[in-house]
Order: structure tokens, then sequence, then C-alpha cells
């Protein structure tokens, strides 16, 4: 529904529409069959033999990486060690069967690893422990073509690290490794041409075309693979990239690493001395914006769909080399993230239904959640972190930072507002959620609400915040309202949560409506609450290294009879 509607200066749109789930509620079985057996194609006899062909001689360029490593996962190298987001492990085991955590994965085969090695002080040393790094992979997984090791994304950001740091991996006289190498490129190249349209579709898709791309680009008499490549990143893009630079998956972490590998490929056409086509920059731009857009006060990344708050430095590492000429994006229509701002504040809430199950795993049932910063200081956020490597084997902890309840909003019945399922998907819940936005006199206000919870408990949820112009205050207002066509039954028990940052001290108000919050050495902000009983309780949030941190959360409490009930609620900056 998208009605009286204006467009404004800074292209927020003012009026209601109406957000739905697209598709179906899952992955069919089907799906799941075909998507199993191309994976157990890719390690048979038959597709290693169409990946041989001719052994090139050399690489056609060796492009610059535009985003700098990281200094403490170079030093860990140095002793031994692949780390990354906290999740340390042993080299050799990394390259044998060990199970690492997803963003290890990636990072280390991969080899984003080789960007933090260039940041060694001795050069020497760097290129040896990069040569030895890449021998000991090779003798392991260059023949057997394995998961995730071959997984198409993940060859594909081999192509353009192996390739941007061949000064290091190939300087060499061992003609013997700089040919396994070499031939590895090659090999990657025809496996991607053969696997990148059967990712999944979104940035793994999108990377592994890119990764065609790339191959074109870098070995000689591969023309003919760069066009198709381009040709099969348009159709990537179309189907995975949305117009407001947002991604099916809805994790900003996610969009993060497509953001690198679009630099990284428009630095690959920039060493060529080629224009890349227009839809490379103009995907990286829509992208950074809405990457941006999810960004708190400090810089980070806000936590959603189980992603972490990558760090500032990580961000604008990344944000940097795509040179975005737009500005931060404010409202996502098909994305989700509505962005508040004004003062020192800044707000993130999530108003759109989660992503398909057919599109994401550990997705989370976070609609109508909310994060809040004060300058470089944040004040509420969600558990987040359900994709950390830390928590790899803690089952219970990662489907708990999933749910409804991980995440500031309303919780109803002690349900989730989207069903969990055990395999890693969504189940039903929240299909549609209408918003409203409305701007003027540098204020803000949001009205959105959700059906998670209609059908089993007769109630829709809706949730109103207002950011005054100044951004000392924010007012907001968890209504539950009576379903229609629903029967309700009894009255039902419910919570709104708002978890606080680790640094945040809370202490309750002598009446017990209220919580005096200090942001560290920061200000003191005030919060006051009506419709429910006040409690501080233990809570827990997932750092930017991927560690749990204990924290706490302010919860309020009561119970909605058959007509509904609204629960009132206020942030006041007092300092």
């Amino acid at each position: 529904m998208d009605d009286d509607r204006t467009e404004l200066p800074d292209g927020i749109e003012q009026g209601k529409r109406l957000v739905r789930a697209g598709g179906g509620a899952g992955v069919s079985l089907g799906d799941r069959l075909l998507g199993r057996l191309y994976r157990f194609a890719w390690r048979t006899p038959f597709h290693a033999l169409k990946l041989r062909g001719r052994h090139p001689l050399k690489l056609m360029t060796v492009p610059a990486d535009p985003i700098a490593g990281d200094e403490r996962a170079a030093f860990a190298l140095a002793s031994g060690e692949l780390a990354w987001m906290g999740e340390r492990i042993g080299i050799e085991d990394g390259w044998q069967t060990a199970p690492l955590g997803e963003n290890l994965a990636i990072r280390a085969h991969g080899f984003a690893t080789l960007r933090d090695l260039a940041l060694l002080p001795d050069r020497a040393e760097a290129t040896k422990l990069a040569e030895t790094l890449v021998r000991q992979w090779l003798s392991v997984h260059g023949e057997s073509i394995t998961e995730p090791a071959w997984r198409p994304e993940i060859a594909a950001r081999r192509v353009f690290f192996w390739a941007a740091y061949a000064p290091l991996i190939l300087s060499s006289t061992d003609l013997v490794y700089r040919s396994a190498v070499l031939n590895h490129l090659a090999r990657v190249a025809r496996h991607l041409d053969r696997t990148a349209d059967r990712s999944p579709v979104g940035t793994q898709r999108i990377i592994a075309w890119c990764g065609v791309i790339a191959s074109g680009l870098l070995i000689a008499g591969n023309e003919p693979r760069r066009l198709f490549g381009e040709a099969g990143l348009e159709k990537a893009l179309a189907g995975g990239l949305f117009g407001d630079g947002g991604i099916p998956s809805r994790s900003p972490e996610n969009l993060l690493n497509l953001v690198d590998v679009l630099a990284m490929l428009g630095k690959v056409y920039e060493a060529r001395k080629m224009v890349a086509p227009e839809i490379v920059g103009e995907a990286a731009d829509r992208a950074t914006c809405a990457v941006l857009g999810v960004t708190l006060g400090d810089g980070g990344l806000s936590s959603w769909q189980g992603g972490m708050p990558v760090s500032a430095a990580r961000v604008q590492a990344v944000t940097r080399a795509a040179s975005p000429k737009g500005r931060p994006l404010r409202q996502a229509r098909e994305w989700g993230y509505q962005r508040l701002n004004a003062g020192d504040t800044v707000i993130i809430c999530d108003a759109a239904p989660p992503p398909l199950s057919s599109l994401t795993g550990l997705g989370c049932a976070s609609t109508l959640a909310f994060e809040m910063s004060d300058g470089t200081q944040r004040l509420v956020v969600n558990c987040g972190g359900a994709r950390s490597g830390v928590l790899t084997g803690r089952k219970e902890l990662v489907e708990g930072l999933r749910t409804s309840a991980a995440h500031s909003t309303l919780i109803l019945a002690d349900s989730n507002s989207t069903a969990l399922q055990g395999s890693g998907q969504l189940g039903k819940g929240v299909a549609e959620v209408e918003i409203e936005r409305m701007n003027g006199d540098g204020s803000s206000r949001i009205e959105a609400s959700h059906d998670g919870y209609a059908r089993r408990f007769g109630f829709v949820h809706r949730r109103t915040m207002a950011l005054s112009s100044d951004g000392r205050e924010v007012r907001g207002e968890d209504t539950l309202l009576p379903h229609g066509k629903a029967k309700k039954t009894k009255a039902a028990a419910y919570a709104v949560r708002f978890h606080l940052a680790p640094q945040v001290e809370a202490s309750s108000t002598a009446d017990g409506m209220g919580a005096l919050l200090r942001l560290g050495a920061g200000p003191l902000w005030q919060f006051r609450t009506r419709g429910g009983a006040l409690s501080i309780e233990e809570s827990l949030w997932i750092s930017p290294d991927g560690i749990p941190q204990s924290t706490t959360q302010l919860v309020i409490q009561g119970e909605a009879a058959a007509g509904g009930a609204a629960i009132g609620w206020v942030f006041k900056r007092a300092g």
C-alpha cells in the first residue's frame, strides 16, 4: 500500500506502505536435493576432468588490493595461527578437517590472510610465510575439490587474493610450485564457469560471478570468459541486489563482504587499463550506501540476521575502497531497515519481515527491533552474532541468539514473531509489515506493525518511535491490537526487551517505573515506562571479535487482555 507519499529532498518518503515477505516459506525438498547433487558432483572425478586445460605461464596483471589487512591477524599468522573474529586455530589444522566458523573459513580458504601478511614489517618473513601457506593449502585442497574450500564464492575470493598478492606467493624460483599456483587459478576459473550460477541467490552468486570476470581478466586468452562473466554478473545482480542496495539475506555483514569483492573487481579492471561495466560501480555504490545506512554512531555495523557488529575500522576500510557517491541510506524500501538520526543519536530499526528461508541460514526473528547509539557510545543493542565462529558447537546459544527475545523488541507469550527451525531455517510468522514514516523540522517518527502473532494469539504488534529534532529524546509505544479474524482465547503475557550495550550501567529508580543509564564515562540517559512492570535482567552481547560479553537488559512485563495492551516508554538524555 503506497499512498499519500511525497518524495523529500533527502530521499525519504512520507506516508504508509506495506511490505510483504516474498515467495514461499522455505527451501523445497527438490531444491535441497538439487543443491546436494550439485555439491556432490563437484567432488566426482568427472567434474575434476572438466577442470583440466592449458596451464597459464603468468598472470596478465597484478591488481592492487584497495583494502588494508588486520595487524592482529597478521601477527597471529606469524605465530602459526589462523585468527579472525575471536576464532583461532593452528594453520596446519585449518587446512585439514578441523571445523571452521563461517567467517574464518571464508577468510582462510579465500586467502584474505594474504592481506594481513602484507602488513608484516619484514617483507622476507611475509613472503616466506605466504608461500608456506599456499604450499600447505595446495597439498591438501589443490586437487581434492572439497567444501568449503571450493565453494564458488570462496574459490572466487582466492582468485582475487592470489592475484593481488602474486609478488608474495610467486616470488619463488621453484618452477614446479609456481606452475601449481597458476594451474590452480586456471582450474578455479573452469570450476566457476560451471558452478557460479548454481550458487545461492544473493551475495554468494554475485561474488562467484565476480570471480569468473576476474579470471577472464587475469589469465591470458580469456576474453570470452570475461564477457560470459559480465553477462552472468548482470543477471546475478538483478536477482540478488535490491534497488536500494540491500540483499535478500538482510545481513549487513554479508553485504559488507560483497562491497569488499566489488571494490577488488574494480581494481582488476583498473590494472588491465579497462573501464569496468557501469553495473559494477553502480552496484558497489548502492551496496555501500546501504551498508553505511546500518552503521551506528561508532561507525560499526549494527547487529542483524546473525551478523556481528563489525568494527568501524573494517567498515571504513571497505566502504572507502568502494568510493561511494551517495550518503548513508536512511530508508531502505526493499532491504527493510530504517535509519533515524538527529543530534548525536542514531537509531536503526528492522521494519520488514525476516529473509526467506530459501535465501538464508540462521535467520533471526527480529522484526520491529531497534539499536540505538549516542555519539560513539552504543546504548540499545541486539544480542547478535549467531554466526560467530566462536560459538561453533554451542547449538543452544546459537539458537537463542536467533530468537525475538534476543532482540530489542516486544515478545508475546514467550514466542518468536517468526518460527525458528532446528535446521537453521525460518518457519511461519511475520508475512506483512505496514510502515508509516513522518519527518519534519528535524524530527522523525516511525509507526510500524507486523502480523507475526496474529494467527496464533490474535494480536498485531505495532511499534511507534519518535526521535526529537535535537536527538535527546526517543518516545516509543508498543501496542498489541486485536486481530479481527482471529479467535482470542485468553490473556497473553508480553515482555518488551531493551538489551543494553556492555558499557551501559543501569540502575532502577525508586518508584520502579524507570532506570538511570550511564554510558561509561559518557552522558546519563533516563528511561521511563508505563503499562507494565520494569525489571533489569542479565543479557549478553556478541562483540566485533565474536566473543559473548555479559550485559543487562531492561524488561517491561505485563499481560495483554482480549482487548489488547499499550506499553509506553521514553529514553531521555539527561547530560
